[in-house]
This record gives structure tokens, C-alpha cells and sequence, in this order.
């Protein structure tokens, strides 16, 4: 855990930030240990280790940065209540972040094109799908694997008030700009309730 500490909220973290400064605009290096931005629980009763899942979401810290304009980069490394910190699915913690400060949307990159009815044919793209859909599309197990905790969280966070969730394949050059500001959006939008 400490290793996966130091390269997920020091390396890759400060890389990000750095990237983004480089590139005009201010963002912020943060962990969910940071001002007790996230609680982590620990994940099947500790059968995987230090893995957990997020239990509580502080969003105090936040507040003062997004107000001034600073990009928060946040590593999803949380201390649970009794301080020992925990390695939580980024998907996860994006998707809980996004719920508890109210967004309007949340994007998840990932390596392939989003949701696949077949995940060896990117021809079998779901452009848009509701709720109850994605929910069946993991219960009958054409969703699994990598994508699963991936639908999980655009589930849980539309559950919990976010408007539209997508997962888009962040390999393809301009892919948030397609997918915010066209018609045909280039992943796939989960929506809707029920």
C-alpha cells in the first residue's frame, strides 16, 4: 500500500498537475486522505487487502478551489475511520465526487470505444442507454470485467442526481470535445431512471 500510495497520489498525481499547468490553467494535487476528502471502507471485509470502497465524501475542501477556478486532480488513496489508508477504484471515487458536488455530468475515459454489446467488436457500440438497461446489460454479464465498475458508477451516480454519465475512449484525439459538443457524441451516455 505505501508503494501504491506514493505513485498513485505522489507520481501520477503530480504528473497530471503538472501536465495541466503546462498548459495554462491551475489545478491542484489532492488525495482523499487530503482535508478527509473521502472515508474509504474496507472492501469484502478486508479479503482484498487494502482495497476499499468510498463510504463517506467531505467535499469542504473543494469548495474554496473550484470557487478561485483551480482543476482539483484527485488520487483515489483514502484513510479509513480507523486511519488506515485504502487503494478505491477511481471510476468509483469520480462517480461519488461527481454525486456529491452536484455535476451535471460525468465522463469516464477509458481504452475502448464504451459500452460493447460484443467487447471484441467496437461496431457494437451502445450510443445511449437508460439506467435499467445498463443494470441488465451487467446482470446477464455482457458487461464485466473492467467496464463493470465503470457502469456501476455511472449507475450509482445518476441514482444519486448526476444528469448524464459517459464513458468515452480517451485514446481518440479531441474525445471530451466530441462527446460535450456534438449531436452524435463519439461513447456512451447512460441516463435516466429506472
Amino acid at each position: 500500500m505505501d508503494v501504491v500510495e506514493m505513485v498513485l497520489a505522489g507520481r501520477v498525481n503530480k504528473q497530471i498537475v503538472g501536465g495541466i499547468n503546462n498548459h495554462g490553467s491551475l489545478a491542484v494535487g489532492l488525495c482523499g486522505i487530503d482535508g478527509g476528502l473521502i472515508e474509504a471502507r474496507t472492501l469484502g471485509g478486508g479479503s482484498h487487502g487494502r482495497v476499499g470502497e468510498v463510504a463517506k465524501v467531505n467535499i469542504k475542501i473543494l469548495s474554496p478551489l473550484l470557487e478561485e477556478g483551480y482543476i482539483p486532480v484527485i488520487s483515489s488513496v483514502a484513510n479509513s475511520s480507523d486511519g488506515q489508508s485504502h487503494n478505491i477504484n477511481a471510476d468509483t471515487v469520480a462517480g461519488e465526487l461527481a454525486a456529491a458536488l452536484g455535476a451535471e455530468k460525468l465522463i469516464l475515459l477509458t481504452d475502448t470505444p464504451g459500452i460493447l454489446m460484443n467487447e471484441n467488436d467496437p461496431s457494437s457500440l451502445i450510443e445511449k442507454i437508460r439506467l435499467s438497461k445498463a443494470r441488465e446489460l451487467i446482470d446477464t454479464g455482457i458487461v464485466k470485467a473492467g467496464m463493470k465498475p465503470k457502469v456501476e458508477c455511472c449507475i450509482r451516480s445518476l441514482a444519486q442526481g448526476v444528469k448524464a454519465a459517459h464513458i468515452i475512449d480517451g485514446r481518440t484525439p479531441h474525445a471530451l470535445l466530441l462527446e460535450v459538443f456534438t449531436d452524435a457524441g463519439i461513447g456512451t451516455m447512460v441516463i435516466g431512471r429506472g
